[in-house]
């Protein structure tokens, strides 16, 4: 089996693990109390299991497609300066709140990209006033090659969870697209989509449902 199914399957439990512990509704989450904390915490329990996979079949051509794994102290210096890279380049985006960047664990990145920006309502087309963006995410993500990258479409909870769960893996896998038509490399890459089911701000106000309808990037170093 290549390493792509087996991120999938991965990506897929951890699904069923956070659906356990977090109501679909998001009711009672604060913009930057539990919610937040759900959204940090899921980017970091995905690279963690993205992270652990290192000894299944197609690591090894992974590390040498990329030039080599990071080791050691290199690691967090890798992340550091790609961290201060992102926000040179999109500090426009930072400031307009298009873009935020936030440091995970395990010298993991978080690229949040909210959907009110990216896409149209009920789109999964990227919006052309967004390409600008896109071009300078992917740009420093080439620059800085030693990383995996996994991509996951949010929405509120307006509509039913079979839409949601189908616009958000659309979402999703358009940003995957992007990225590799812009020159990153497929096996880098991994889409996935959560639907209404992770939100990081309560749904009861256009504000929450705003900020729950997003894409994340969670960039996470390839390591030996």
């Amino acid at each position: 089996m290549s390493l792509r199914p087996l991120k999938r399957l991965a990506l897929s439990a951890l699904a069923a693990v956070i659906l356990v512990g977090c109501a679909a509704d998001g009711s009672g989450l604060t913009e930057t109390g539990a919610g937040a904390a759900i959204g940090t915490a899921t980017g970091a329990a995905a690279g963690a299991i993205i992270g652990s996979m290192s000894a299944n079949a197609g690591r090894g051509a992974l590390i040498g497609a990329v030039g080599g794994a990071l080791a050691g102290t290199a690691v967090g210096a890798y992340m550091e300066n790609q961290r201060r890279d992102f926000e040179r380049a999109l500090a426009d985006e930072i400031a307009a709140g298009m873009i935020s960047i936030q440091q995970l664990p395990n010298d993991q990145l978080l690229v949040r990209m909210t959907g009110a920006t990216a896409f149209e309502i009920d789109s999964d087309r990227i919006q052309p006033g967004f390409f600008s963006t896109m071009d300078k995410i992917a740009a420093i993500v080439n620059r800085y090659g030693k990383t995996e990258l996994i991509v996951s479409g949010h929405t509120d909870n307006t509509g039913s969870a079979a839409h949601n769960q189908g616009l958000s893996e659309r979402r999703a896998s358009a940003v995957q697209r992007y990225l590799e038509a812009d020159g990153v490399l497929p096996q880098r890459i991994v889409a996935f989509g959560f639907g209404m089911n992770q939100p990081i701000a309560s749904n009861a106000t256009e504000a929450g449902r705003r900020l729950n309808r997003r894409v994340d990037i969670t960039i996470v170093p390839i390591t030996a």
